[in-house]
């Protein structure tokens, strides 16, 4: 079971769930994503998964989402943006890093792919960048 809290339509996401006791918040400041640019990456289908180890002993998980313009309008890139919180409220408590960043791009085909399937694919790219070197 999770509790969970979201302020400002999102952009601040705390998951905690029951079990682990990790806790998931939302990363706002344009350092950090850059930051998780220089860490490891895992391009998939529907988005690219980039994680890197933050190495300052605090368990907690951040996630931050990112679409472009290429993508398509804003109602699309919301749309977007909607389906990666929500997979990564499902998925990232049980399979995401414990002291990393994450950031989810989103890829045109996130749109289209079942939930699922992108599910699937982020457990996947979870556990190919936990045992992948750094690129």
């Amino acid at each position: 079971m999770l509790v969970r809290a979201e302020v400002a339509l999102g952009t601040e996401v705390a998951l905690r769930p029951e079990v682990s006791g990790a806790i998931i918040h939302g990363l706002k400041i344009r350092r950090d994503f850059l930051a998780a640019n220089a860490g490891k990456r895992a391009p998939m289908p529907g988005f690219v998964l980039l994680a890197r180890d933050r190495a300052d002993g605090v368990a907690d998980m951040r996630i931050g989402f990112t679409v472009t313009k290429k993508i398509g309008n804003s109602v699309v890139r919301n749309r977007l943006k909607r389906r990666l919180r929500a997979l990564a409220r499902d998925v990232l408590p049980k399979a995401g890093l414990r002291g990393h960043d994450h950031v989810l791009i989103g890829r045109s085909d996130g749109l289209k792919r079942d939930f699922a399937v992108l599910q699937a694919d982020l457990a996947k790219a979870l556990a190919k960048v936990a045992r992948g070197p750094a690129r």
